[in-house]
């Protein structure tokens, strides 16, 4: 890849961890790797500008930025052809060792953020899993922090209210 010196390499260290971002948004392994793959395939059409004057930390940023903003926008056209499913075996090992706790616990918590409204879902995935600032997370939504914030509070509470009796499993060890 002459034309975009480096690409690899991020593409490479990168992916993993857009996957697991994209993973805890959408809840499905599929749409979690087309994410990633239109997120990498976008970024590589910008490659030569990005790489002039901006870090590697930098670049991470765009790249959570171009995951959510695809996500949204392709949930915004998905909408009526959304299939809800009973089965969530490849939920359990969707995360792998990376995000801890039992399989229980990602069970329980995967099937409550898939109950969520996406922009919903993105705030509590970036703020509290990925535990980015309020600020920042504002930066990828391009919203205020204010909004953050209300959306944070509405969010957590509808978790609350899904997860009832099942609370309790975020609480054992």
């Amino acid at each position: 890849m002459d034309e975009a010196p480096g690409f690899e390499e991020f593409a490479a260290n990168g992916a993993r961890r857009l996957f697991h971002v994209a993973y805890l948004m959408c809840g499905d392994w599929h749409r979690a790797q087309d994410l990633v793959q239109t997120t990498l395939a976008k970024m590589y059409a910008v490659w030569g500008r990005l790489r002039q004057g901006e870090d590697d930390p930098g670049l991470d940023a765009y790249a959570r930025k171009v995951l959510l903003r695809t996500y949204l926008s392709q949930r915004r056209l998905r909408r009526s052809g959304e299939i809800a499913v009973a089965d969530l075996t490849d939920l359990a090992s969707g995360l792998g060792h990376s995000w801890g706790g039992s399989a229980d616990l990602r069970l329980t918590l995967l099937a409550a953020l898939r109950q969520l409204p996406s922009r919903n879902r993105a705030v509590v995935v970036l703020r509290y899993l990925e535990d980015h600032s309020v600020e920042a997370v504002a930066e990828i939504l391009g919203c205020s922090t204010g909004a953050v914030k209300n959306l944070s509070s509405r969010s957590l509470a509808k978790l609350r209210e899904i997860l009832g009796d099942d609370r309790e499993l975020l609480f054992r060890e």
